[in-house]
């Protein structure tokens, strides 16, 4: 480092939460050594492959489509969902209510003033377990970034080139942080290892040979590193018993950089590591056709029409149905003993429900293209992504008429647990419920209840129609793989981002950010997340850490 620049402040990760974090000390006027392993190609880190969704309270976009939200109803949705039990859960419950009071209050314009603009349809994620207390959002809370990921990270990577420009921070990229550097309790710097240049393409994996060493100084250091998403080994040793067994085969969620290592590395420090077997995979992930990280897989976004279907055949039963509850239904699917489903469906479905997680997968959002987005929404396809994935996708099966369709699927699962005569009997037993305007069918009211709110009406919810009718089709079926994403657990820390050890003592100039922190405390998420909220806990998070530094 240049004799001339000793930071205040150094920050372990060039992410979302490490960018909010660097701008609020910079804002104050003091200096910041923000290091990361990877390239600077990877600047903004999972945030920017992301689909920018945001969960705000109250938002003028929620107000605008007839949305009455409240600090009061997020609040009992948020403990209904986190389900916090546990003596270590003290700290996750209070960040828990400090980032709901930022989401109903300066957060909209906190965002706003920096730039994010946001779509004016409010989605609605996790719709819940179907009761009013328990998991899930009672109202539309999904606002997605105009400009998906790349919108929301966009902005406080600028903040962190013009903060640069003044002199008040350096990038260092390639330093791959290896420990820590505490005396008598105190922080002292971070020590480590230069990798050797690469010049792969954002995502790819770079290489770990190690070129030189490093070691800096300064009084505070922020961990915002990310989680263990692509550390499928750490995934399986913390895999929790209550969601069955771990799957054998998983895809790959997030670029292969998110090792979890940094949390490690805190915990031999004195950090106290809290909720490590909570964690939040999706049950509805792709083998991506075209691969840009290993066993690169990405998310459908479904609306709430699609029949699901687990390996043996059998329809999932209430609440597990399409958005509904992740958590629960990757329990229910692992209790068959198989790791993936089946989602049957129709093009009139497709068309209408499905996005796919990823601001590469949506040119539209993300490009800002208000044509493209227009055809999304009136267009006689489904967007181009994912009739691409239709087209190349692996999982992907189509035809005509349900025997063939069911013959294709066995000849994919490579097994014959499929039996053609039980699924359609499945299905037509739906269709025939849709002869009158009122049903016993759970998935049936749900979808008639939903085209209430007009936002899932124009932009997100089919029409009910019957699967078996041909004018309907063709007929489609996707396989749906075990795909692992985010860490609700990690280091825990005080209201002030400040890192914790087991005694609840501060360990001195150490603060956690971001994912590596549980996106506050060691896990404000609990057991489970209502979606939206990852991107927000990330700026929260390290909003908080820098402004403590900032303000001492």
């Amino acid at each position: 480092m240049e004799d001339q620049f000793q930071p205040d402040a150094i920050i372990i990760g060039t992410g979302l939460a490490g960018l909010t974090a660097a701008m609020e000390i910079t804002n104050a006027g003091k200096k910041v050594l923000l290091l990361d392993q990877e390239t600077e190609e990877n600047i903004g880190g999972q945030a920017f492959w992301s689909f920018g969704g945001l969960f705000l309270i109250n938002s003028p976009q929620q107000r605008r489509m007839g949305i009455k939200d409240s600090y009061d109803l997020a609040l009992q949705d948020w403990k209904g969902t986190a389900g916090f039990d546990r003596k270590e859960d003290y700290w996750p419950r209070k960040w828990a209510e400090a980032y709901l009071k930022f989401a109903a209050g300066e957060k909209y314009q906190y965002i706003s003033k920096l730039g994010i603009k946001l779509m004016f349809m409010v989605g609605w994620a996790e719709r819940g377990d179907g009761s009013a207390y328990g998991h899930g959002n009672s109202v539309p809370r999904f606002h997605v970034s105009w400009g998906t990921g790349t919108g929301v990270v966009k902005p406080f990577v600028e903040k962190a080139y013009q903060a640069k420009e003044k002199g008040l921070l350096q990038m260092k990229f390639r330093h791959r942080v290896t420990g820590l550097n505490i005396e008598h309790g105190k922080i002292k710097g971070v020590k480590g290892d230069i990798l050797e240049a690469d010049l792969k393409k954002r995502g790819e994996p770079t290489s770990r040979n190690v070129v030189s060493h490093f070691e800096y100084t300064a009084p505070h250091v922020i961990i915002a590193s990310g989680g263990i998403g692509a550390n499928h080994e750490l995934v399986r040793k913390n895999w929790p018993e209550r969601l069955g067994k771990a799957p054998e085969n998983m895809l790959c969620g997030v670029p292969a950089y998110v090792d979890g290592k940094m949390i490690g590395i805190a915990e031999n420090s004195g950090a106290h590591i809290i909720n490590p077997d909570r964690m939040w995979h999706y049950t509805e992930g792709l083998q991506n056709w075209d691969p840009i990280w290993p066993s690169h897989g990405i998310r459908i976004l479904p609306g709430p029409s699609s029949l699901w279907f687990d390996a043996k055949g059998n329809r999932l039963p209430a609440p597990f149905l399409p958005g509904f509850d992740t958590l629960g239904t990757l329990k229910y699917i692992q209790e068959t003993g198989f790791s993936y489903s089946w989602f049957i469906l129709t093009q009139k479905i497709i068309k209408k429900e499905f996005a796919l997680s990823g601001s590469e997968q949506n040119p539209d959002i993300t490009n800002r293209d208000y044509t493209l987005f227009m055809k999304r929404i009136f267009g006689k396809k489904a967007p181009e992504p994912v009739e691409a994935f239709k087209e190349h996708g692996k999982d992907f099966v189509i035809s005509d008429n349900l025997k063939d369709l069911v013959e294709k699927m066995t000849l994919l699962s490579g097994n014959r647990l499929l039996d053609y005569e039980k699924i359609k009997a499945q299905i037509e037993a739906r269709d025939r419920e849709l002869d009158n305007t009122f049903s016993k069918d759970t998935q049936v009211n749900y979808i008639r209840n939903t085209r209430n709110y007009w936002g899932d009406k124009l932009g997100r919810v089919a029409p009910l129609h019957k699967i078996l009718s041909p004018e309907n089709g063709p007929l489609i079926a996707v396989r749906l793989n075990i795909l692992t994403r985010k860490t609700l657990g990690g280091i825990k820390t005080n209201l002030n981002a400040q890192v914790l050890r087991e005694d609840e003592s501060v360990i001195e100039g150490l603060y956690a950010a971001g994912e590596a922190a549980g996106f506050g405390g060691g896990g404000m998420h609990g057991y489970r997340a209502l979606e939206g909220t990852f991107l927000g806990g990330c700026i929260f998070s390290g909003m908080v850490a820098g402004k403590y530094i900032a303000g001492l």
